[in-house]
């Protein structure tokens, strides 16, 4: 059990820098623009007709990194500090969500699997905190109830893992297209780079952070056992 919580303390720093590191490449490539200086939303639609991608909507969603790509309502969903900034961060965040439509609209595999988990995920996401609470309480004499949680909490570390390769391709596809299109190019091409990569960090901490927790769930139930 010591082991775990040395594993759990090690992911929770982990993470914190990453998010720092993030939030401070964010702001720093907030401040310098794109050579064209096109704002996160031109960005946007021009990836998506340049992709022949016409029916997909681009929208202003607020709060800060809040971006996101919508495929039941085929809508790009860019942050305030996205949809009007012509910084490259910016231009990096929006290529970055237009990926994920390019993905939907070629039928990406792993997009399409992690899309089919949302439901199963959601519903695990609001009742797995108290069965896995009751169940710890209960192990001994109901351990079927934990079990039931960490079926439910698996689910989701699934989903966290699923997650990782559709990021990491969204934003490929992303910074391909910046290089391909002349929006980013040369040093600002590494820029966008560089902040898509401390983005995806962020995915991979919380798939192992997720999968730490699990591993603890299961160690509880193993445990009660002995």
């Amino acid at each position: 059990m010591a082991t775990y919580w040395i594993l759990f303390i090690a992911v929770a720093v982990v993470s914190y820098l990453v998010q720092a590191s993030l939030q401070s490449k964010f702001k720093k490539y907030s401040e310098i623009p794109t050579d064209n200086y096109m704002t996160g939303r031109e960005v946007a639609m021009k990836m998506l007709n340049d992709n022949g991608i016409y029916d997909v909507q681009v929208t202003c969603t607020p709060g800060h990194l809040t971006d996101h790509y919508n495929p039941a309502t085929k809508t790009v969903n860019l942050s305030e500090s996205v949809y009007d900034s012509n910084s490259i961060a910016a231009a990096a965040v929006a290529a970055h969500e237009c990926g994920h439509a390019v993905q939907h609209a070629y039928g990406y595999a792993p997009l399409k699997m992690r899309s089919a988990l949302v439901p199963i995920v959601s519903l695990a996401s609001s009742w797995m905190t108290w069965i896995l609470l009751i169940g710890m309480l209960v192990v001994n004499v109901f351990p079927g109830l934990l079990l039931f949680g960490i079926i439910l909490f698996a689910s989701t570390t699934l989903f966290s893992f699923v997650t990782l390769p559709v990021e990491i391709d969204a934003s490929r596809r992303a910074l391909a297209w910046l290089d391909n299109s002349g929006i980013a190019r040369g040093e600002r091409h590494e820029q966008a780079k560089d902040a898509l990569k401390s983005a995806a960090y962020t995915y991979v901490v919380a798939a192992l952070g997720s999968l730490a927790t699990l591993v603890y769930y299961i160690m509880i139930f193993a445990g009660r056992r002995e």
